[in-house]
C-alpha cells in the first residue's frame, strides 16, 4: 500500500469512527440522570426557607423518578449552603457548576445571594429556574438564563399598599433589610405609595443577618405609623414585632412572602396574631384545587406533613423544570430546555398558570394576602 492510499484509509476510518461515535453529552446529562443544583441557605438566620424550598422541590423529584423519571432519567438534586451571604453564594454556585457539574440550577433563595451568583450563571449559559426572589434587578434588564416562577415584589408590595388604602390607612412606615432585597421592597413600596400621591411615613432598616432592631424601633416610634410594611428576613422581622408589641404598639404589620411565612409564625408565637403577609403560591393548607392537592400527596408521600408557602413554592419550581424538561424532549441540552420552558405559554399546573415566552420569563403575577391567627394558624 502506497502512502497515498494508506492516507486514504485512515481518513476513511476516522470519517466513519466520527459517524458512528455518539454526540458529546450535555454537562450533568447522563442516560439514566440529570444533576440540578440549588444553592441556598441550610444554616444561618434564613436557614428555614432554604431547607423548606428543598423539601418540596424534592416532594416532585422523588414522585417524578418513582414513575420512571423523564425519558428514562431520574433527577439528582446537588444543593450548596450558601448561609444567606453573597460571598458564599457566588461560590456554592461557582462549585455546582464547575466541581459538581450540574446541569441546571433550581430554586435559589434571596435576592443579594441570587445576584452575586449571576456572573457565573451567564459566564455558563446555564439555566436557573425559580429563584426565591421577587426582586426587580433579576428581571430588568432580561436575562435569558433566569426563569421566575413567583410574582415580582413590586407585584407584592402593591397589593398590600392597595389592602391598605382599602381600608383608608395612610400613614405607612418601611422597614428593610439593608441590601439589595431589602431596597428591591422599598422601591416596591414607595412607588405603590406615589402612585396614590403618599409618601412612606418612615423608612428604617436592619442589616442582613442580624435582629439588632432598637435603632429602627425608636425612629418608628416617633413616626407613630399606622401600619409597617416590613422586607427583611423572619428573624428580624419577628424581633421587631415583639419590641413594637412590648412597647404598646398597636399598628399593623405586613411582610412579603420571602420572610418565610411559617419560620415568622413560629418565631412569633403568640405575638403573631393579626400579622399580614402577601403570598405568591397558592394557599398549601386546604386543597382546593388540583395542584395543592398534588403537593400535599406529594409531601404526605415524603413522610411531611407539614405544609407550608415555602416548600410550595419549591414544589411549583422543580414543576415547572420538569415540564420545560419534558418539552426540550430526549436529546437534552440547556438549550433544548430553554426552549421547552419558553414554549410553556399559559400552562395551568393544576391552578396556577405559568406563562413564558422568548422575550419574558416572568412566569406569574399571581398574589393573595394571608393573616397569621390564632395558634399560629394561616386564614385567607
Amino acid at each position: 500500500m502506497n502512502k497515498h492510499s494508506l492516507w486514504a484509509s485512515c481518513a476513511l476510518f476516522a470519517a466513519l469512527f466520527m459517524a458512528t461515535a455518539p454526540a458529546a453529552a450535555e454537562t450533568g446529562v447522563t442516560d439514566r440522570e440529570i444533576l440540578v443544583g440549588q444553592f441556598a441557605a441550610q444554616t444561618g438566620p434564613a436557614a428555614e426557607l432554604g431547607k423548606r424550598m428543598q423539601l418540596g422541590m424534592l416532594a416532585h423529584f422523588n414522585a417524578v423518578n418513582a414513575a420512571g423519571g423523564i425519558n428514562g432519567r431520574s433527577i439528582k438534586l446537588v444543593s450548596r449552603d450558601d448561609g444567606y451571604e453573597p460571598e458564599k453564594a457566588a461560590a456554592a454556585v461557582k462549585a455546582l457548576i464547575e466541581e459538581d457539574k450540574v446541569f441546571a440550577l433550581v430554586g435559589s433563595v434571596g435576592t443579594p445571594t441570587t445576584l452575586a451568583a449571576v456572573p457565573a450563571i451567564n459566564a455558563a449559559g446555564i439555566p436557573l429556574i425559580g429563584p426565591f426572589t421577587g426582586a426587580q434587578a433579576l428581571r430588568e434588564p432580561f436575562n435569558r438564563n433566569l426563569f421566575h416562577v413567583r410574582a415580582s415584589y413590586f407585584d407584592e408590595t402593591e397589593r398590600i399598599v392597595q389592602h391598605l388604602s382599602t381600608l383608608g390607612i395612610k400613614k405607612i412606615a418601611v422597614f428593610y433589610q439593608n441590601d439589595s432585597y431589602g431596597k428591591a421592597g422599598l422601591e416596591g413600596v414607595t412607588r405603590a405609595l406615589a402612585k396614590r400621591n403618599l409618601t412612606a411615613a418612615a423608612a428604617v432598616t436592619v442589616e442582613r443577618n442580624s435582629i439588632d432592631v432598637a435603632a429602627a424601633w425608636a425612629t418608628l416610634q416617633t413616626a407613630a405609623p399606622e401600619a409597617v410594611v416590613q422586607i427583611s428576613a423572619y428573624k428580624s422581622c419577628a424581633a421587631l414585632i415583639k419590641l413594637a408589641r412590648s412597647k404598646g404598639y398597636g399598628g399593623q404589620f405586613f411582610n412579603v412572602s420571602f420572610v418565610g411565612s411559617t419560620a415568622l409564625s413560629a418565631e412569633l408565637g403568640d405575638a403573631g396574631a393579626g400579622v399580614t403577609i402577601s403570598q405568591v403560591v397558592p394557599f398549601p393548607y386546604t386543597a382546593s384545587s388540583a395542584i395543592v392537592r398534588e403537593y400535599q400527596q406529594r409531601m404526605t408521600e415524603g413522610g411531611n406533613k407539614d405544609f407550608d408557602f415555602s416548600s410550595m413554592e419549591g414544589f411549583l419550581a422543580a414543576k415547572v423544570f420538569v415540564e420545560g424538561v419534558r418539552r426540550a424532549g430526549k436529546t437534552l441540552t440547556r438549550e433544548s430546555l430553554v426552549t421547552g420552558l419558553e414554549s410553556m405559554r399559559e400552562v395551568n399546573l393544576g391552578g396556577f398558570l405559568v406563562n413564558y415566552g422568548p422575550k419574558s420569563h416572568e412566569g406569574s403575577r399571581f398574589t393573595d394576602l394571608t393573616i397569621i391567627g390564632r395558634g399560629g394558624r394561616f386564614v385567607r
